[in-house]
């Protein structure tokens, strides 16, 4: 029998849902509701890239090899350090005829759940990637569940950029729903120049937005675009720190958005949250324990909400954003390191 949360394609230990699982099956016979999708790239998630990068010493072909072990010993891309994995892009093989996710054989698609419980083959070694990047080039295949999410890739869009915005379309779309449920004038990003802290700007257009960057190569890169009215460099991991550079800029946030991708940011954001505030914390460098003793220590009334990756209509929400805020865009392309004229429909 086939399971629409894909238990039947856990190997050990039995009885887990595949994201807690240690090993699932991968092979590429399809249940009447499963898809499979040829994989042409993954986006590995920022801190599962920064934890391999940082281990074997920004060393390429140690990280590829790392990436491979894993993807091996385990039949999906789950870092075991961080527990995260990221998301991938492919073209539909095969749908089965029970398969309720509307795709079909041809269909270029975005899986819009992590790889930590996507069933991966990898079959080319990953000869194409240098390891020295998120988005990791490659051929072989994936296993979508009938409770799975993707999205078909737009005709408008380069497939790197769609990619890239379609990994962290859960921060924005989150974002706008706290707005809508709890309006904030001053909203707080952390991590602010990156993929989700500038789309978490973005929804948040309308608010008084302040940006918090690591350095003065991240603040020129934020400055300018619009898409914050006030930018501070910070280090978000000291807490102290953080709400004093809060402080000197107008006061601490309302909502305050946590998208950076190294662990100990969380009291740093529950400082610089204002009493009665919120904290999304939309990073997989989170420790949540930290966060809700550290909550309780400073004895902040805060609430804090876990970035689930997933909200109805959160991809043709990012892209929305992409398309129609051109600094966005521009911040996005040259993150990947090529221009939007590099590729036209």
């Amino acid at each position: 029998m086939s399971s629409p949360i894909g238990l039947h394609r856990v190997v050990a230990p039995a009885g887990v849902l595949p994201q807690a699982a240690l090993r699932l099956d991968p092979s590429p016979a399809i249940r009447p509701d499963e898809v499979r999708v040829a994989v042409q790239r993954l986006n590995l998630d920022a801190a599962s890239y920064r934890q391999l990068a940082e281990e074997h010493g920004g060393d390429g072909e140690r990280i590829r090899a790392a990436v491979l072990a894993i993807v091996r010993s385990r039949g999906k891309m789950h870092n075991p350090v961080t527990g995260s994995g990221g998301m991938l892009i492919g073209t539909v093989e095969e749908a089965g005829p029970a398969s309720p996710l509307g795709l079909r054989a041809g269909d270029r698609v975005a899986t819009l759940v992590s790889l930590t419980l996507t069933p991966l083959h990898i079959s080319d070694g990953l000869r194409d990637w240098d390891g020295r990047g998120e988005q990791v080039p490659c051929a072989g295949h994936a296993i979508l569940f009938a409770r799975s999410v993707a999205a078909v890739l737009p005709d408008d869009l380069d497939p790197q950029l769609a990619l890239a915005v379609l990994d962290v379309c859960g921060a924005p779309a989150l974002v706008a729903r706290c707005l809508r449920q709890r309006p904030a004038g001053r909203v707080v990003v952390l991590g602010a120049a990156g993929k989700s802290g500038s789309l978490a700007l973005a929804a948040a257009r309308g608010t008084t937005r302040v940006g918090v960057v690591r350095d003065d190569a991240e603040r020129a890169r934020l400055e300018g675009t619009g898409l914050a009215e006030q930018v501070v460099v910070a280090d978000a991991r000291d807490a102290v720190g953080l709400a004093a550079a809060l402080d000197a800029a107008g006061g601490p946030g309302e909502l305050t958005v946590v998208c950076v991708d190294v662990p100990g940011c969380e009291h740093a954001a529950i400082l610089g949250t204002a009493p009665g505030g919120t904290v999304v914390f939309f990073s997989m460098a989170t420790s949540f324990p930290a966060a809700a003793l550290g909550a309780e220590g400073l004895a902040a009334d805060v609430t804090m909400l876990i970035g689930n990756g997933y909200v109805p209509g959160h991809a043709g929400y990012a892209l929305s954003l992409l398309r129609s805020d051109t600094a966005l865009r521009e911040l996005f392309t040259a993150r990947l390191g090529h221009r939007l004229a590099d590729w036209a429909p």
